[in-house]
């Protein structure tokens, strides 16, 4: 699979993908999907509405991307990622299927099958292996050409929607949504975030043409409140159907009670078509339990150390008020690394109010920026004396909670990629940084 074109450069094309499944007699048919998409919150969001689903006793598949530590994460199946046997025996069966459509691609004089369309392919072969009753699958990149959208989602849920990957989905909000807009299918039931009114526009066109039903946040489904908890917050949601109050969320930062709110009603829309309230128990159990690794994850203490994925402008002005809401540091160090097609400097603008010290630094991706680059435009927005420069990320991370460890109240805060997140995971783990080792 790693030989494969990468996820960087996605193919805007679904034939090569149908073919394939075509081919495995369609085995994304045989099970219901709930497909996701949006800019921020997507896998946060298809994390709840599966724990939801798990909740009521259904057996569950999810499919969400890029993974932090295995690939393995990426392939969920009742709420465990795929087993290495598994994964390896499904890959078996499949693979032949991807050679023969490789050449008929190569014959065309088209690309291979890219890393992501196997993947997505694994994942819907995993699924009707296993089996399962329901599917919730993430969308890689945009929507109408995502490869994932060879499957027909009878809820078609869409999450915040901003500017992001601009080279490949367009340059205005309306473009993106417009690209988004191509998961939903005809007589569909549409479930989305609140929207910039230029998205919206966009969404409720194409669910119009698709005569599907469309219910947005803040009219059909709200949150009413979020209140700070011990380890989360407490929840009080208005679904499409019942209201669900005071639930706990063990998730950080008002944006996560927001997509709780968007789980719940793609969860009411999927088994009563958003007439019949979940039981009470099934919805605290399913928030209760739901995690997201990667999103405002604490990895160390003493310094507490977070780490949380945003990668563009919105995704990091809801980390910075979440940090503001949620925490009482006295001072919070930032270990950034961002890759090289991202708005570097929506991303520190955004940080800018929350952070005392910004350490630059870079992951191991080849799509990271030099660190000194990244530095420039940091030091444009923070100015010279808060920001310091540190290419391995090892001994940024040291310089970082040595400085974080100067106050009582001291945080280091690690972001700005997916990637820069997934390594520090891992390295926390190894050394322990919680007070035990793996």
């Amino acid at each position: 699979m790693l030989s494969r074109l990468g996820e960087a450069q996605p193919q805007p094309r679904l034939s090569a993908t149908r073919r394939v499944v075509e081919l495995l007699g369609d085995p994304h048919h045989a099970y219901p999907i709930i497909h996701i998409t949006g800019t921020n919150g997507k896998t946060s969001t298809s994390r709840m509405t599966e724990s939801l689903l798990r909740a009521l006793g259904l057996r569950t598949g999810l499919f969400t991307s890029p993974h932090l530590e295995r690939l393995n994460e990426r392939i969920m199946i009742d709420g465990v990622p795929i087993t290495n046997e598994a994964l390896a025996s499904n890959w078996g069966d499949i693979e032949p299927f991807l050679e023969l459509v490789d050449s008929e691609l190569e014959a065309a004089g088209e690309p291979h099958l890219t890393f992501f369309e196997a993947l997505s392919v694994l994942a819907f072969a995993s699924f009707a292996e296993a089996p399962v009753d329901v599917a919730v699958i993430e969308v890689g990149m945009g929507g109408e050409w995502d490869s994932t959208n060879v499957g027909d989602g009878q809820v078609a849920v869409i999450t915040p929607i901003s500017l992001d990957h601009t080279n490949r989905l367009g340059s205005t909000v309306a473009e993106i949504a417009r690209t988004k807009a191509g998961i939903i299918k005809p007589s569909a039931q549409v479930v989305t975030a609140a929207q910039p009114a230029e998205a919206l526009a966009e969404l409720e066109r194409a669910a119009e043409l698709s005569e599907a039903t469309f219910a947005v946040e803040g009219t059909a489904f709200r949150m009413l409140d979020s209140t700070v908890a011990v380890g989360g917050q407490l929840v009080t949601i208005q679904g499409l159907a019942g209201t669900y109050r005071d639930v706990f969320l063990p998730l950080y930062g008002t944006h996560q009670g927001h997509n709780a709110a968007v789980a719940i009603a793609a969860v009411e829309s999927f088994l009563g078509g958003g007439t019949q309230a979940l039981a009470d128990d099934v919805v605290t159990e399913g928030l209760a339990t739901a995690t997201s690794p990667g999103r405002l994850q604490l990895v160390g203490t003493e310094p507490t150390v977070l780490v949380d994925a945003a990668h563009n402008p919105g995704g990091a002005e809801a980390l910075a008020t979440a940090v503001g809401e949620y925490f009482t540091f006295d001072k919070v160090v930032a270990v950034v690394g961002i890759l090289a097609d991202k708005d570097v400097a929506g991303i520190i603008r955004a940080l800018d109010p929350v952070v005392s010290e910004f350490v630059v630094t870079s992951s191991s991706s080849e799509r990271a920026i030099d660190p000194d680059e990244l530095a420039s435009v940091v030091v444009g927005i923070a100015g010279a004396d808060r920001v310091l420069v540190e290419p391995s990320l090892e001994d940024a991370l040291e310089q970082a909670r040595e400085l974080a460890g100067e106050t009582e109240k001291g945080a280091v805060l690690v972001t700005g990629s997916i990637t820069l997140v997934g390594e520090v995971i891992t390295l926390a783990a190894r050394e322990g940084w919680k007070g035990e080792t793996e």
